[in-house]
């Protein structure tokens, strides 16, 4: 078992698409991050929400306008006039109201059902290395771990997509966590998108198309659960 580096920052996004929370802790179950993604905004055609077109998603605009977080187990949604609704019940009428009003066409909130809410992996994650790497190759832009949306942001040493080496092979996060490293994640044009003070920045997913086939980061699956923390370290077996 070698040590490879620590815990930076942890997140979580209880509705798939929108902005998420920055988290000190998470749990972790057999599933992913407890609470992840557990939520998506539903077309009326029955697809989720997403920045891509796919046989699941939808591209559906102004997504990152909105943010969702947890406080004591409830669900709270930030709109882009600053109010904060409370969403008691998944199935809440009077939310499903508000979003279809602010995005433009009629939604609903959606719980997960028996197919899981995510792209292609239960768990993300990215390193401080990859971020310096593309930060290299494009110094004018401003390169944040939010524009890629991971659970974890590793830091250790280096300037390379050093995590893409991980393919196959096993972490262990703090006292208990154990994931494996499934597979590259791919990226649509969503990284590119404004969020919050990051603005738009079409050069980001250009230059990793150019220079990475447009794989960013990585995909794991959990073998053991457990509490990941911030300052925990990682070991790559």
């Amino acid at each position: 078992m070698k040590s490879v580096g620590e815990i930076d920052k942890l997140w979580r996004y209880p509705v798939k698409s929108l902005l998420g929370e920055s988290r000190t802790e998470l749990s972790i179950d057999r599933r992913g991050v407890v609470g992840d993604r557990w939520l998506a905004i539903r077309d009326s055609n029955g697809k989720f929400g997403s920045g891509k077109n796919t046989r699941r998603f939808r591209k559906i605009d102004r997504l990152f306008e909105l943010q969702a977080q947890y406080k004591d187990d409830v669900l709270l949604i930030t709109f882009p006039d600053g109010r904060v609704i409370r969403v008691i019940r998944g199935d809440d009428e009077s939310i499903d109201r508000e979003l279809s009003e602010v995005l433009g066409q009629p939604v609903t909130l959606a719980v997960e059902q028996k197919i899981p809410h995510f792209d292609a992996g239960s768990l993300h994650l990215v390193t401080s290395a990859s971020l310096k790497w593309l930060q290299s190759l494009l110094t004018n832009s401003v390169i944040d771990e939010r524009r890629f949306r991971p659970n974890f942001l590793i830091k250790l040493p280096g300037e390379d997509l050093v995590e893409h080496q991980w393919i196959g092979k096993k972490l262990k996060i703090g006292r208990e966590l154990e994931v494996k490293i499934t597979g590259l994640t791919e990226r649509c044009a969503m990284v590119s998108f404004q969020q919050q003070e990051l603005s738009h920045d079409l050069e980001i997913i250009k230059t990793i198309r150019q220079n990475s086939n447009f794989n960013f980061g990585v995909y794991a699956k959990v073998l053991k659960e457990g509490v990941a923390r911030v300052g925990d370290r990682v070991n790559l077996f």
